[in-house]
């Protein structure tokens, strides 16, 4: 058998989203779930994971580019705003972040964290990955060891061995873009101490039609240590504001609860974990 972590991202996007991340836990459709705290729906919908404890992970997923900080962020976001991937992706790489600005806020987060679920993450990524980014990097893993976390939560390295992502076929161009960002991410990582899993997929073109095969296609391939990514939800007005993944979070949501997918686990001996296998 292997062993497998299935992660939902975005919970607390909005509640059609949570609501759904929720029943598929429930139905043991997903064993991870990570919160996005610096939304609305958040302080809402948190209580209702600690019915899981134990039955699925849940950690943070730092988020810098959709939605309002949770305090000010006068360089980051002057306007009160989170900026889109495309504009934090350049500053990062010409070390042109505001990165007390960035420490603050992870800080924040992990605050609203806490504050929703009642204890620490157990493990930590990144909306749009941007957790592992030049800069961001850095502040995340001295904002985890001043707390004291080293050790604690598993840290989320989206990257693959090259062959695995080519042999997948599914959003090949983003998932080798997200490997080179995360370059040196795992050793780093491990160097403050933190686990990281090994092997990563999940990307997706997001198209209603390909949901089935994308799925299928991610539990091949898998490392060692393997996270399996995913976007369920019941689309809402909540979530329309906030991102562009609308329609196609439905269809992700009903192949995860349908026989097709149980059937996909039979056949290829995978065990839903809350942990990377070995942790």
């Amino acid at each position: 058998m292997k062993t497998v972590v299935l992660c939902a991202d975005d919970f607390g996007i909005s509640e059609g989203v949570s609501r759904g991340i929720l029943d598929l836990i429930a139905k043991g459709r997903l064993s991870a779930t990570s919160a996005m705290t610096n939304c609305p729906a958040w302080p809402r919908c948190a209580p209702a994971l600690r019915d899981f404890n134990g039955r699925a992970g849940v950690g943070l997923h730092l988020t810098l580019t959709a939605g309002a900080p949770l305090g000010p962020m006068p360089r980051f976001a002057p306007g009160g705003v989170l900026p889109p991937l495309s504009d934090l992706i350049p500053k990062a790489l010409k070390g042109d972040l505001p990165l007390d600005d960035i420490q603050a806020e992870i800080e924040r987060q992990i605050d609203a964290f806490v504050d929703g679920y009642g204890r620490p993450p157990d493990f930590v990524d990144g909306h749009q990955h941007v957790h592992v980014l030049p800069g961001v990097r850095r502040m995340l893993l001295r904002t985890l060891n001043k707390r004291g976390y080293a050790g604690a939560p598993w840290l989320r390295d989206p990257s693959d061995r090259l062959s695995a992502i080519l042999r997948r076929g599914v959003a090949a161009s983003k998932a080798v873009t997200v490997r080179g960002f995360a370059a040196g991410f795992r050793q780093a990582a491990r160097r403050s101490g933190f686990s990281t899993n090994e092997g990563f997929s999940g990307f997706s073109p997001f198209a209603p039609s390909a949901v089935a095969t994308a799925f299928d296609r991610a539990f091949r391939h898998l490392g060692p240590r393997p996270v399996v990514m995913c976007h369920p939800g019941y689309p809402d007005d909540e979530l329309r504001r906030l991102d562009p993944v609308v329609e196609v979070r439905r269809d992700e949501f009903d192949y995860l609860a349908s026989d097709a997918f149980a059937d996909l686990l039979a056949r290829r001996a995978v065990v839903l974990t809350v942990r990377p296998d070995g942790m």
